[in-house]
């Protein structure tokens, strides 16, 4: 597939004066903004879901930073930092994927399903297509895009074309959309100090007609209608917006790790702080949901806008004696990663048609465009059918633990009749978990497994997924086939329930 704003790449505009001592500054503001966001956030990360924080915040002390050094949402980024570094500006989805072919940490959602496609010999291009991940809209590729804004000061078509590439590995459609609208938003920061501006800046680096692209449209109008209130539009974004959650673990639950959900939760940060650090990742935290990565985004952006320099004292002051450590799963200090960026930024630069004169920067700004439409229809999530509900009947030697069914004897069935367009068949994945037969109204689907290649087990997780199935009704048969995955021992699985779509 080909960005529509690849065809326009030419579509330039004046060039902007920035100094190098001030790119450097604006990076490093992005870096540490980041980085006091995720740390701020992380002690109510999805503790509130569907409701306002209203609570007292615990209180922000310098060492706390020092969180961010293992956050995924740092280290997940700077490794799709390296293959840039490492191959250059043209990298494309094969090298973003072996590096996370060859990744050890942990990963969750659509960051998680992606990797698992890719050692199941999935091509990396279709590895976050809703065909094979149930996470595509996830927030995943949103929380791991700063790495290309914060090298593409006002080159919002060069950003997209990147983001296109890396984020095909793990998303698709609004979840791309998602690291383009805050990829889009830091390559703004660094020439406009108005988050409104900002906002609607990132929004036109993507599609208005997608549902990601909707919904910021509506956070606008209603911050225009409301001002003073930002309450009053985080409840109409949850009216409007906060449903047909796909994640298997968000279906028809208070839990939403949607990209567009969490972008609005962003943008409403960015609107309401009107500049103000503190203000703003307050307001990002307070919206719930994924509350650590929200004000990542909103201190990354506001870091740029600033500078390192002008972040307040207070937020930043724990910054100096970790930054020469080094990030979990990565080569990068806090002053490594800023230089590194720093490096890419001026490639970029200079590919995009401007120069270096000395210590001056000369930058050709590119107009923002809107990339390809994606949408996929997954349909509405119509209920969850929990092991425990009369419409399963087990067949074999199953047991019950922890409302799962676990089964790992060869010839074990489970069988559920639904009426949909879609399903998602939900279950934990097993340190040592073993494989199955999966069956469609009597043909055979797919041969999954359920071995997670992690220490913990990971729970509501997709074991099986189809979209877009003939509306009516339609069987679930999963046999057991007593096999181990690769070299495990095990050959257990075990399920939770089923999620309907219509």
């Amino acid at each position: 597939m080909l960005l529509a704003s690849a065809v326009a790449a030419a579509q330039t505009g004046p060039y902007r004066e920035i100094s190098l001592s001030q790119l450097r500054d604006k990076i490093r503001g992005g870096w540490a903004g980041q980085m006091i966001g995720v740390s701020f956030g992380a002690p109510t990360e999805f503790r509130y879901r569907g409701r306002i924080n209203e609570a007292e915040l615990p209180k922000w002390t310098p060492e706390r930073v020092r969180n961010a050094l293992n956050q995924d949402d740092l280290y997940v980024d700077m490794t799709f930092a390296r293959v840039l570094d490492d191959k250059g500006l043209d990298a494309d989805t094969e090298d973003f994927a072996a590096m996370f072919r060859a990744s050890q940490y942990n990963l969750w959602h659509a960051n998680l399903a992606a990797r698992r496609n890719l050692r199941r010999g999935i091509p990396a291009h279709l590895c976050g297509h809703p065909r094979y991940n149930a996470h595509a809209n996830d927030i995943d590729f949103q929380i791991e895009a700063d790495f290309i804004g914060l090298m593409a000061p006002g080159l919002f078509q060069s950003a997209n074309r990147i983001a296109w590439h890396a984020g095909r590995l793990m998303n698709h459609g609004d979840g791309i959309y998602g690291g383009m609208f805050i990829s889009g938003m830091y390559a703004a920061a660094f020439f406009e100090n108005d988050p409104r501006r900002i906002v609607e800046t990132g929004l036109a680096c993507i599609p208005r007609r997608s549902p990601y692209g909707m919904l910021i449209a509506d956070v606008l109008a209603w911050h225009k209608r409301y001002p003073q209130d930002w309450r009053k539009v985080w409840r109409l974004i949850e009216k409007k917006w906060d449903k047909d959650d796909p994640c298997p673990a968000g279906a028809l639950t208070p839990f939403n790790i949607d990209a567009k959900l969490n972008g609005a939760y962003v943008a409403l940060g960015l609107l309401y702080g009107a500049g103000d650090f503190g203000r703003s990742i307050e307001i990002a935290t307070r919206a719930g949901q994924d509350s650590d990565c929200n004000p990542a985004s909103v201190g990354g952006i506001l870091g740029v806008v600033l500078g390192y320099e002008r972040i307040p004292e207070e937020w930043k002051a724990g910054i100096p004696a970790i930054a020469d450590e080094k990030f979990r799963y990565t080569d990068y200090s806090f002053n490594g990663i800023v230089e590194s960026t720093l490096k890419r930024a001026l490639n970029l630069i200079e590919r995009a048609g401007g120069r270096r004169e000395g210590e001056k920067l000369l930058v050709r700004l590119e107009q923002p465009a809107e990339p390809e439409l994606e949408i996929w229809n997954y349909g509405n999530v119509a209920r969850r059918i929990a092991v425990s509900d009369k419409q399963w009947s087990f067949r074999g030697p199953w047991r019950s633990e922890k409302e799962q069914r676990i089964a790992g004897e060869r010839g074990a069935e489970a069988l559920v009749s639904f009426k949909g367009t879609g399903a998602i068949l939900v279950g934990p994945y097993l340190p040592e978990g073993g494989k199955a037969d999966v069956y469609l109204d009597g043909e055979l689907a797919a041969t999954v497994d359920v071995c997670s290649e992690e220490k913990g087990a990971k729970s509501n997780e997709a074991v099986w997924h189809a979209y877009g199935l003939k509306a009516g009704k339609h069987t679930l048969r999963l046999v057991v086939r007593g096999e181990p995955y690769g070299d495990r021992k095990g050959t257990e699985v075990a399920l939770q329930g089923l999620v309907v779509l219509r």
